[in-house]
């Protein structure tokens, strides 16, 4: 496995490697590397035979009284994982080969982030987006790898890529879960043992307004106030969003479709979880 450190070096080794007629993946993290993250890099082989990873705590999309200098680090135990799972590839840039002196450019998409997380998190997809088309641009994937856990994220790189017609496929992976049903998260070590009997009312109102729309609920408001009840049920907690909405538009809607996304972002403690699911029709 090889661990590189520096843009030119990366770029050149990715050139390298697709003059040499090898399919390459990109599983963009910010390290602190969990199951769900090495599932990711375990799809991205079975689509790819050369998987690169990148760590990298891009600090342009933290808020400024968010966890950027907290964020859980331990870069020794992320390249060990990596090295299990069989990646080929490390890229661990430091903040100044990611952002050089005098940068001043901005990836933007507009719609999709002005909804759910991008409401309460200003400037932060702006960070993603561009951090993670640097990124594309360094390791020249053919493929790129993401968690659905993070819907919106996967909706916005998506969309960023189809816009600026970058040559790459966005592959998005189901959810990996802890046993107790938890969303697996590098912030879930954050949460003390109370807290995180408390987390799990996300997941036990996802299930829940999945029985109701089973049961025939298309009530969007009904939903909402049911899994609101639920989590307020538990303590700890403090709801920031509760959204049903259009799947490929993230837009709010009051009568449930054939396909519906619910997405949460709750506080429990200090510690701010998401999680989603989709409510589809079957056919």
């Amino acid at each position: 496995m090889e661990v590189i450190e520096t843009v030119a070096q990366m770029q050149q080794r990715a050139e390298a490697l697709r003059m040499a007629g090898h399919v390459l993946s990109l599983v963009p993290t910010m390290g602190f590397l969990h199951e769900g993250h090495l599932e990711l890099m375990r799809v991205a082989r079975k689509h790819s035979d050369r998987v690169i990873i990148s760590i990298f705590v891009n600090p342009i999309q933290f808020g400024p009284t968010e966890d950027y200098d907290a964020y859980p680090r331990d870069t020794e135990g992320d390249l060990e994982k990596a090295r299990r799972v069989g990646v080929d590839v490390v890229f661990l840039p430091r903040e100044q080969e990611m952002y050089p002196t005098g940068f001043q450019t901005e990836v933007r998409v507009k719609e999709v982030t002005q909804h759910l997380c991008g409401l309460s998190r200003p400037g932060h997809f702006e960070g993603v987006t561009t951090v993670v088309a640097k990124l594309f641009h360094m390791t020249k994937p053919h493929l790129a790898v993401f968690g659905q856990k993070d819907y919106q994220q996967l909706t916005v790189i998506s969309r960023m890529v189809k816009d600026l017609s970058m040559d790459i496929r966005v592959l998005g992976v189901p959810t990996v879960r802890d046993p107790d049903g938890l969303a697996m998260s590098s912030r879930n070590k954050y949460l003390t043992t109370d807290e995180r009997v408390s987390a799990l009312s996300l997941k036990k109102s996802l299930n829940l307004a999945e029985e109701m729309f089973k049961k025939g609920e298309g009530s969007a408001p009904g939903i909402k106030r049911a899994i609101t009840d639920l989590i307020e049920s538990h303590p700890h907690t403090e709801i920031d969003y509760i959204s049903i909405c259009d799947p490929v538009t993230l837009e709010e809607v009051k009568r449930l479709g054939d396909e519906n996304l619910v997405a949460l972002a709750v506080r429990v403690g200090k510690t701010r979880l998401i999680d989603n699911c989709l409510l589809r029709v079957k056919q």
